[in-house]
């Protein structure tokens, strides 16, 4: 069967156009790549549409808006998660506009579909006190131990991305003044992040024990598993898990949930409550747009706020004289 537009043009997008030409990271792709795959599923299953006969001049602004709707009232999607798909739809749209100029208007309506507002989240962090219990759980006699802190404190220590973490090799490394490490987040974007003093002890006790000191070991994972493949980001994810339950018996104030991406939230809020300038929180964090770096700024303001909700009422008016009873005031009026 020959292959359909909608087909071609997809496989073009998401296998050329996006790693070639935009430098877009695997992950990126991936979410992209789940996005058509629900589309899919939803033409398939609530359309009849046979996913080898779907067309282009089947994909519409309505089809469209019909699977938005399908997101959030069958697959219960939140907001933020229906925006993320509609986000990686105008992608592609934006990219067919140029390739395939006669359905232009139909890529022009499709990209008119607007973003559902929705409320914001507060950003969750870990107090300091709540962070250095988590950090005190790991056993520090043993190997796995070791590296345990060594993972945790280096996650804390550079805000980084979760991926940005497996992904780190020896190679990454710098331990001589000014010690850095190299981190690769979105767009495979480098950046250099300078290491707090207890953590790169950690890293050189680490890279010892661990021999990875050669030279034909620069490129070997510095966080890996007993098969010397990279740990994941479940495998992060379960590691710091582990150690934030074994620390609620000893601190108030962890969340219900602790992902690695909260240790980033808890590095930009402790630089932010330090009087860290957001242009360096932004640098650090390896944001784009400083926008996006001053979520920080306002879940600090309204920190402060619910602060001032726990002081004392000022006075009410049964507390406060009024003018009309201050007698040595109404002589001086009258004298007038």
């Amino acid at each position: 069967m020959k292959p359909t537009d909608f087909a071609g043009h997809l496989t073009q997008y998401l296998g050329a156009y996006l790693p070639g030409q935009r430098n877009v990271s695997a992950n990126t792709i991936k979410s992209y790549r789940d996005t058509f795959r629900l589309l899919l599923r939803y033409c398939r299953d609530e359309r009849s549409l046979a996913v080898n006969r779907l067309t282009l001049q089947m994909v519409n602004a309505s089809l469209i808006e019909d699977f938005l709707h399908w997101l959030t009232e069958t697959r219960g999607n939140q907001g933020a998660t229906r925006n993320q798909r509609l986000a990686a739809i105008h992608g592609f749209f934006r990219y067919l506009q140029h390739e395939d100029p006669a359905r232009l208007l139909v890529c022009q309506q499709i990209l008119a579909i607007p973003f559902r507002r929705h409320p914001r989240t507060p950003v969750r962090h870990l107090t300091a006190e709540a962070l250095q219990t988590v950090l005190a759980q790991p056993d520090q006699q043993t190997p796995s131990g070791r590296r345990d802190l060594t993972l945790l404190c280096l996650l804390y220590d550079t805000g980084a991305r979760v991926q940005e973490l497996v992904d780190l090799t020896v190679r990454d490394v710098r331990l001589e003044a000014p010690a850095v490490i190299r981190l690769t987040g979105k767009g495979r974007k480098t950046r250099h992040v300078p290491l707090m003093a207890r953590t790169v002890t950690l890293l050189e006790s680490y890279l010892q024990e661990r021999r990875l000191t050669t030279p034909d070991l620069l490129d070997h994972p510095l966080f890996y598993n007993r098969q010397h493949h990279k740990l994941t980001r479940a495998g992060v994810t379960y590691v710091l898990r582990k150690y934030v339950e074994q620390a609620r018996s000893q601190t108030t104030g962890l969340p219900e949930t602790v992902t690695p991406h909260l240790v980033r939230h808890t590095k930009a809020m402790h630089l932010l409550q330090a009087n860290i300038n957001l242009i360096y929180i932004r640098d650090l964090l390896g944001h784009v747009d400083i926008k996006t770096t001053e979520v920080y700024a306002r879940a600090d303001t309204e920190m402060k706020r619910q602060a001032l909700a726990q002081l004392p009422p000022p006075p009410g008016p049964a507390d406060r004289p009024t003018w009309d009873e201050d007698e040595p005031l109404l002589a001086w009026l009258n004298s007038l």
